[in-house]
Formats: structure tokens, C-alpha cells, sequence
């Protein structure tokens, strides 16, 4: 959910942009499609490729077409870090943005070296993107989903007495909370993107479900489990920050330092990068945990995937089925330590 810069701030970010120079790959376009979008499409249609190779029998080449697709979308989140360090502003997702590449390349690698294990991951990145990228192209998908979300989050902001109205956004879409009318003013006004849609984190869950073996009702009450928890709390999350912003609950003299010196955020922004940018993203991540072992209590199958995403942080192997008590059966159920068996 992007606060709305006034303009001032705006022309210095523009101006910011335009000095990076080559840096900024993400604003590069191939024809009337950017870069980042193309390159994003090439790794998707070759990881589904890969999936289509392993399915028809040939793992050595499912191996080798995926680890040229993990290594191209390493390059597209590379195209990413300008946009999240100069646009979004946010620490955390440009220290994830620029460690993508050195660790999809190693994927690759890994791939390469013979880890078939990795073709499950694979796997849950190509639906992760089929799930994904149609919200993010196809226009009447993201305008219905974007002003869902935005009438949603109002109804939200009006169970706390909030009810500034919803009018269009600088994305064009009817999406911005109009707590003030002159933007110039404060800057403070937020509105709803893509990413305040929670459709990131559906299509991670989505995907893991998707590419593991596992009954179709096992995985259904998993995914329904992982949706819905996901759209409530983004729905919190958004009301959270969409009252903090215009209020300016954190434009204390401390937080107004760290943005303005360390960030070089204009100091109206202020409210709107801690609750989003620190508070927000740094309570995602646990969400997300949180979210994490609910599915795997249902669909213990999701660990293979798992370990495998924590043996390329460490090095190391991991048993989490041991870890969280549980063993997937032959039947594709789950025992735990104290069950009969």
C-alpha cells in the first residue's frame, strides 16, 4: 500500500531514478512490455517446461532446463532491487530482491550437480507463477482484485469509525483512501497496489500445495486454510497502515530521522514507511511462519519442498517431519510420535 508522495518528493524521487542510471533495469522495455515482465514470463514458461519433461519421463533435461530457469529468475529479481530501494523504500525487501540471484544461481548449480529433489521446487515456482502473473497482466483480473481489496479495507477502516471514502489512485484504479483531498498538503494518502492484495503470498502457498502429491481433499482444506488466513490478515494489515499514514501515528522526531537521514524519505512520508516498510513486513514474516506450520499439519507432504529451500540457505540438510513430529505415510497421511500405529 503506497503512500502518496507530494510532489515535491515525487519529482525528487523521479530525479533519483533518472541519475541511477543503468541501475535501473526494472524501467527497461522490450517493444511496449518491460523488461522485468518479459524476463519474469521467460523463467515461468521454462520452469512449466521443466515440470512437462519430468512428467513425460526425461529428468536429466528437466534438470538442466530448470536450473537455466532459476538462474534467469535470479536475473529478474536483480531488474527488481531499483524499484524496492529507490520507489518502495523498503530495507527488507531490497536485501531479498539482491540476495535472489546468488542464491537461484545456486539452485541452478545444485540442479545441475544432480539434486532432482529440486524439481519439486521447480515445480511450486511454475504455479506459483501461472497463479500469479495472470493477476498481474491480465487488467480486468487486477482491477477487479485491486478494487476489491480497497473496498474491503474501507469497510475495515469504517469498523473503527474511519470512513474517508474511496475515490482513483495514482494507479488509475479506485483505489485511494481520501483522507486528504490535497495530496500536496501532507502527502500521506495511501492507496492499494497488487502487492496490498495478498496475492504474493496466496500464490506461494498455492503453488507448494499445487506441486506436492497429496489427496485432492487434503490439499483443498490446506489451501483453503492458507487463504483465508492470508486475506484476513492483509486485510488488518491494510487497515493498520491506511489509518496510520493519514494520522501520522509514528511522526515522532526519531522516526522522522531514520527516514529522512538513512532512507532519504521526505519526512511526511514517515508514518506510512515505519508501519509499512518495518512494522508491517516484519510481522509478515512471522505471519508467515505462523501460516506455514497450520498447512503443514494438514499437508505434511510440503516439507519435501521445504528443506529443500532451507538447504539452499545452509547448507545443511534439515528433517522438519521429524522436527514437527509427524511422518507422511505410504497413503499420504500423516502419524505423529504419540499415535498408534
Amino acid at each position: 500500500m503506497p503512500a502518496l508522495p507530494a510532489t515535491t518528493a515525487l519529482s525528487s524521487t523521479v530525479a533519483d531514478a533518472v541519475a541511477a542510471g543503468p541501475t535501473m533495469l526494472a524501467a527497461v522495455s522490450v517493444g511496449s512490455i518491460p523488461l522485468s515482465d518479459s524476463i519474469i514470463w521467460i523463467a515461468i514458461a521454462a520452469f512449466v517446461v521443466a515440470m512437462a519433461l519430468e512428467w513425460s519421463g526425461n529428468v536429466d533435461l528437466a534438470r538442466y532446463v530448470a536450473a537455466g530457469a532459476w538462474v534467469v529468475f535470479g536475473v529478474f529479481w536483480l531488474t527488481m532491487v531499483p524499484h524496492y530501494y529507490l520507489e518502495v523504500k523498503s530495507p527488507i525487501e531490497t536485501m531479498l530482491t539482491l540476495a535472489a540471484l546468488p542464491l537461484c544461481a545456486y539452485t541452478g548449480y545444485l540442479l545441475v550437480q544432480g539434486r532432482e529433489s529440486l524439481l519439486l521446487l521447480s515445480k511450486a515456482v511454475a504455479f506459483m507463477g501461472l497463479i500469479y502473473l495472470p493477476v498481474e497482466t491480465i487488467p480486468f483480473v487486477k482491477t477487479w482484485l485491486i478494487e476489491t481489496t480497497a473496498a474491503q479495507t474501507h469497510f475495515g477502516m469504517e469498523l473503527f469509525g474511519h470512513s474517508p471514502g474511496i475515490e482513483e489512485g495514482a494507479n488509475g484504479y479506485q483505489s485511494r483512501f481520501a483522507f486528504d483531498p490535497d495530496e500536496t498538503v501532507t502527502g500521506r494518502t495511501t492507496y492499494i497496489v497488487v502487492s496490498c492484495t495478498g496475492i504474493g503470498s496466496m500464490a506461494i502457498f498455492g503453488g507448494l500445495i499445487a506441486a506436492v502429491k497429496a489427496p485432492l481433499k487434503r490439499k483443498g482444506a490446506a489451501f483453503a486454510l492458507a487463504i483465508s488466513v492470508i486475506w484476513f490478515l492483509n486485510l488488518v494489515r491494510n487497515v493498520f497502515i491506511g489509518l496510520a499514514s493519514p494520522w501520522g501515528w509514528f511522526q515522532q522526531d526519531i522516526f522522522v530521522y531514520i527516514v529522512t537521514e538513512y532512507m532519504g524519505a521526505p519526512a511526511n512520508r514517515t508514518s506510512y514507511l515505519v508501519s509499512h516498510n518495518f512494522i508491517a513486513q516484519s510481522l509478515s514474516i512471522v505471519a508467515l511462519l505462523g501460516i506455514t506450520y497450520l498447512v503443514l499439519r494438514i499437508l505434511p507432504e510440503v516439507v519435501e519442498p521445504l528443506e529443500d529451500v532451507l538447504y539452499i540457505l545452509t547448507g545443511s540438510e534439515y528433517d522438519l517431519a521429524d522436527a514437527l513430529g509427524q511422518e507422511v505415510r505410504a497413503d499420504g497421511g500423516e502419524r505423529t510420535p504419540d499415535a498408534e500405529r
